[in-house]
């Protein structure tokens, strides 16, 4: 059996995680075990704008458009950055603002600095 890495949740994400509806609640659920495994979300983009190796997992519903924002590149551990509900097109400021500050935070412990 192949080596799962563990899962990280950084600053907020598993709660916000748990407030998205069952649904896509459970889908973010299998496609992070996806990750875990080594394999491909079914929807996902690369997001670099965050950080170097960051993707979104894209969740769509009747409920609304929902996205995780991890990175899997380092060998510990995947680390989930971010889970929202997407309001508009275009992922908000804010939101990418909260996981590159959360990115800069992973790489940051990585280094062993405050």
């Amino acid at each position: 059996m192949l080596h799962e890495k563990e899962i990280r949740w950084v600053g907020s994400a598993y709660d916000d995680l748990l407030k998205f509806p069952e649904e896509p609640r459970r889908d973010a659920g299998f496609q992070l075990s996806n990750v875990q495994a080594g394999l491909e979300p079914e929807d996902w983009k690369p997001f670099d704008d965050v950080g170097i190796g960051t993707r979104e997992i894209r969740i769509r519903d009747t409920s609304g458009i929902f996205r995780v924002m991890y990175v899997a590149k380092f060998e510990e551990a995947v680390y989930v950055l971010h889970c929202f509900q997407k309001k508009t097109q275009a992922t908000s400021k804010r939101d990418r603002d909260i996981a590159m500050v959360r990115y800069r935070a992973v790489v940051n412990a990585r280094r062993g600095r405050p």
